[in-house]
């Protein structure tokens, strides 16, 4: 390939003024890239792979960012991040310093929109198509967005408002790598795009409405009856003309020549009038690298891996993953009882689930990238006597959090929720981070909340959450367990009791999850200087053992909560809120993630700078204990909080 070929392109503009005939040669230098690149670092291969011609022939029609360029998601972002400026950094890909996995306005003048939450795009494109024409502008907005986000309801809303205000400006790419579509359907497509789009069958069409508009209604009828019937066969136009768009294709997405005359075409269309516009490509995930293209989930997102191969080595893990825990739990109660089934958005794989389908597929559940649609179905089923098990990751659930009030706690129907990935995520990002859901979820009547401290405890929540009559969730993080012993049995816990781990009379350390541990470290540090700290393992951040940790702060005089969370509204507050209303008044200093944008990075590292390690909580604890003692006997409410950067 022509490596010097990428290094001449630092925006799109370098790439429009290439012939249209040296693109193929830079699509094949772009996929090289990211196939290399991301073999070092990893991140998302197989759908920026797929849409790598796509993403040139957009950047070649249209001029962006003149014209607006919205990409749902991201996934499928690698050669826009390529071909808009930001190759040399691309090897820190995901880590702190470098771009991140998904699109950010802050990043660059070419990402239109950030997002990291699959359905957005054709919203914020439509919104900036309005904005455009609002301001006189000559300028377009164009959404590429997956087959699969098309799942998301808010998508299917924006089609229906853009076909209702026929939205002139505005194109949406659908990108459709669906695998079941056979290779003759995208050849024939190719052609039907290039010919329905071109000015001659534009000029055709408008000639047949001249004609047609003289004869009687019922024979007008009759002949858009006849064209309707004729596309339904040939194509998926009839679905989305019926939202109001002009559609054309399928074009295949590899084809750049016939890529070009289509968006071309599309574009013309813009020009005079004619939209929105929809333009269906045919992709395949993974295209251009071997074992993308034969496993695409596998390929999906990365770690590093061998080129050559496509192997990729991993350390042996100390512990399995909670997810991986999480999923064997609910394999081995749903066995022992038929009314539990699991509900997935789309993130059957992330979540474990695919382990549940593979065991009991008759009681699993993937609705799509849908969780507002997740939640309510699994309260439909509640009130059948089931009980679902819906696993959403901590940052996804934001996206049903009305549904989660009016149609689960409002009611108070048996849904357990799963959240996977609370707290930092690490490459993933602002957009992914499970830092919110203690805020949005404790507020809520009838709901029960809980984080285990190791993956043992989880099982045990997993069970106590389905067990209870009512709305329950449970929140546990990424990455493995702390390779504690699982019981053969799954015992359910005591809701709203707490775990004493460690005695002592100087400070009180309560912990939440994933910082049990850490606290535990915490107080032999603090020992060895004299400090004895109690321990407590608060599991439930509602119903809160409040009598437990009121007996720690009375008898302590200091107490430090700690939480992979952020700090407003959240683990700590609660505390805090509980005994003031007991009338409870303590030196306390709450640890937790402060009130910052958290970007991608190594999570080790994060906590360490926001203070949530051993080291950053014995600290804590001697600051609190050295201020009691500068100030002697405190006899109001004091807070200090953690601060961070």
């Amino acid at each position: 390939m022509n490596a010097n070929l990428l290094d001449s392109i630092h925006t799109p503009a370098d790439l429009r003024a290439l012939p249209a005939s040296a693109l193929t040669e830079v699509a094949a230098a772009l996929r090289e890239e990211i196939v290399t690149q991301v073999a070092r670092s990893g991140g998302h291969l197989a759908s920026s792979l797929g849409a790598v011609e796509l993403l040139v022939a957009l950047h070649h029609v249209f001029d962006t960012p003149r014209d607006r360029l919205v990409l749902d998601v991201g996934h499928q972002g690698y050669a826009h991040k390529l071909l808009t400026g930001r190759r040399e950094g691309f090897a820190r890909i995901g880590k702190e310093g470098g771009p991140a996995k998904f699109l950010r306005r802050s990043e660059s003048a070419f990402d239109d929109f950030g997002a990291g939450h699959a359905g957005t795009s054709i919203s914020a494109a439509l919104g900036m198509a309005r904005g455009l024409q609002a301001a006189g502008e000559d300028a377009c907005a164009v959404a590429l967005i997956g087959d699969g986000a098309l799942t998301a309801g808010m998508a299917m809303e924006a089609l229906n408002h853009a076909g209702h205000i026929r939205q002139s400006n505005l194109l949406v790419v659908l990108n459709d790598n669906e695998m079941s579509i056979e290779p003759n359907v995208g050849a024939i497509g190719a052609f039907l795009s290039r010919t329905l789009s071109a000015p001659p069958a534009r000029r055709l069409r408008r000639l047949a409405k001249d004609v047609l508009a003289p004869l009687p209604q019922p024979l007008q009828q009759l002949a858009r009856r006849a064209e309707r019937s004729a596309k339904a066969l040939l194509t998926p136009a009839a679905l989305f003309e019926a939202f109001g768009f002009r559609y054309v294709g399928p074009v295949s997405g590899h084809d750049l020549p016939a890529l070009l005359e289509t968006l071309g075409n599309a574009r013309g269309m813009l020009r005079t009038g004619e939209g929105p516009v929809l333009v269906h490509a045919i992709t395949r995930k993974g295209a251009g690298y071997a074992p993308a293209e034969q496993d695409p989930l596998k390929y999906h997102g990365v770690t590093p891996f061998d080129t050559a191969t496509g192997d990729m080595p991993k350390p042996a893990a100390p512990a399995p993953s909670y997810t991986a825990v999480f999923a064997d739990a609910a394999i081995q109660l749903a066995k022992a009882d038929p009314r539990i089934v699991a509900i997935t958005a789309a993130m059957a794989g992330g979540t474990g689930l695919s382990r549940f389908a593979q065991a009991l597929p008759e009681r699993f559940f993937d609705v799509g990238i849908a969780e507002q649609h997740a939640v309510t179905f699994a309260a439909g089923l509640a009130t059948t006597g089931m009980k679902p098990v819906a696993a959403i990751y901590s940052t996804f659930l934001q996206r049903g959090f009305d549904q989660v009030v009016h149609d689960v706690s409002l009611q108070n129907l048996d849904v357990t929720l799963a959240l996977d990935r609370a707290g930092l995520v690490g490459a993933d990002g602002a957009t992914h981070q499970g830092l919110y859901d203690i805020a949005y979820l404790r507020c809520l009547p009838n709901l029960v909340l809980m984080a285990p401290k190791d993956e043992n405890e989880l099982r045990r929540m997993l069970r106590t959450g389905i067990e209870y009559p009512g709305p329950a969730a449970v929140r546990y993080p990424r990455g493995n367990g702390l390779g504690v012993p699982l019981e053969p049995q799954i015992r359910p816990l005591e809701i709203g009791r707490g775990e004493q781990l460690r005695e002592g009379n100087d400070l009180a350390i309560v912990a939440l999850g994933s910082r049990v541990a850490p606290a535990l470290e915490a107080a032999e540090r603090l020992a060895a200087q004299g400090v004895q700290a109690a321990v407590f393992n608060a599991r439930f951040v509602k119903p809160l053992d409040l009598p437990a940790i009121a007996a720690l702060a009375r008898r302590c005089g200091a107490l430090v909560t700690v939480e992979e969370h952020a700090l407003a509204g959240g683990f700590g507050s609660a505390v805090l809120e509980a005994l003031a209303g007991q009338g409870i008044h303590v030196p306390t200093r709450l640890l937790a993630v402060p009130d910052v944008l958290v970007e991608h990075g190594d999570p080790a590292t994060q906590l360490a700078r926001f203070g949530l390690d051993a080291a950053g909580i014995a600290t804590a604890g001697q600051q609190l204990l050295a201020a009691v003692g500068r100030a002697g006997p405190v006899q109001r409410l004091a807070v200090t909080r953690a601060s961070g950067g």
